[in-house]
């Protein structure tokens, strides 16, 4: 949701309003009828999102936006009851905000929309994938899916849903494709890239206080599979232990047995964020150095604090610390993270990591 309020705001910016806009969305993501935009919230169960999603639809409201609330994810009938009951509004609307491409739920959505123009708006690690596989006309899969097991059935059996979003995800004569992100991507021939530099953010908080220590970044690639959790603790230790840490800034999907094992093994202050962490660190306070792992904030906090004397580290993933199960991409795709991140220090992994 932060990047659709930095969508609108840049567009305010360029022409002085936010145009007839109207889309179903994934969490973070958003829709809007003309000519206010609206916020379609596909909340999911997970509370620690669900709560970043109610405190980002408040500030969204501060900025007269409208929000939509559906529990899509509640009960065996809330898909067909959301679906149901965004049909109508997808089919009139002239252009269609999203937030995750990947989104199962939102492929299913777009299938429903004849809009004459897509914008995507999503700042996590999945846009540089998306529009690589965009580029190369192939099937829009996650960077950590192995595409084997029950996932890669569950895959194959959506696979025209899938491809029917992605034809949707494609420009074409009559239907304009947007990104807006800070990602660093290169987007195919048709498609309008728009960076997004985080100035409303920047606008609407801070500077921050800063501390004199430093601050870690949890990731969730131990969660999906890609990074041996043991492996991973090593090196959360070594980082802190090196860099003064006393914080670890929580993935709303990190498990809560690894949290514990932070807090209680480690002796880090475990902060779960009740908003994007961009917002978090833009308030204050913030360490003057943030360690990260390969992960979207190295990309968006240095735009987010930009004017600050805050300090942005990123750790590299070691090779050994990947699981047998991780997909042959992964490698690859984290280092490009890390590799094409700007105004970062690029640090070695952790020492002592998998010794």
């Amino acid at each position: 949701m932060l990047n659709v309020l930095e969508w609108l705001h840049a567009r305010r910016a360029a022409y002085g309003h936010a145009g007839a806009t109207a889309a179903g969305a994934a969490p973070g993501a958003g829709s809007a009828v003309s000519p206010r935009l609206t916020v379609v919230v596909l909340s999911n169960n997970d509370p620690m999102t669900r709560g970043q999603l109610r405190r980002m639809a408040e500030l969204a409201r501060e900025e007269g936006v409208g929000v939509r609330w559906e529990d899509a994810r509640g009960g065996a009938t809330a898909p067909l009851r959301t679906v149901g009951g965004l049909a109508a509004a997808l089919r009139r609307a002239r252009r269609i905000v999203i937030g995750d491409p990947f989104s199962r739920y939102v492929q299913l959505l777009l299938t429903l929309s004849r809009a004459p123009e897509t914008v995507v708006v999503d700042d996590g690690t999945a846009t540089m994938e998306f529009v690589s596989q965009l580029a190369k006309e192939e099937p829009l899969v996650r960077w950590h899916r192995s595409g084997t097991g029950a996932r890669g059935l569950r895959d194959t059996a959506y696979a025209p849903v899938s491809a029917a979003a992605r034809k949707r995800l494609t420009p074409r004569p009559g239907h304009r494709v947007e990104v807006f992100s800070a990602m660093p991507v290169e987007a195919p021939p048709g498609v309008t890239v728009t960076p997004n530099d985080f100035a409303w953010t920047r606008e609407r908080f801070g500077p921050p206080t800063l501390t004199r220590g430093a601050d870690l970044v949890g990731t969730s690639l131990a969660e999906t599979g890609v990074v041996d959790e043991e492996h991973y603790l090593r090196a959360v230790k070594d980082l802190a232990r090196a860099y003064g840490a006393t914080r670890y800034f929580a993935h709303r999907r990190e498990s809560t047995e690894k949290l514990h094992r932070i807090g209680d093994e480690l002796g880090l202050e475990i902060v779960r964020p009740e908003l994007p962490l961009e917002l978090i660190a833009r308030r204050g306070p913030i360490g003057r150095t943030v360690v990260s792992f390969p992960s979207t904030v190295l990309h968006t906090l240095p735009l987010a604090l930009a004017g600050t004397e805050v300090r942005v580290s990123a750790c590299d993933i070691d090779p050994a610390w990947l699981t047998e199960g991780a997909s042959p991409r992964a490698q690859g795709f984290l280092a490009g993270v890390t590799g094409t991140a700007r105004d970062v220090v690029r640090l070695p992994p952790a020492p002592a990591a998998g010794q």
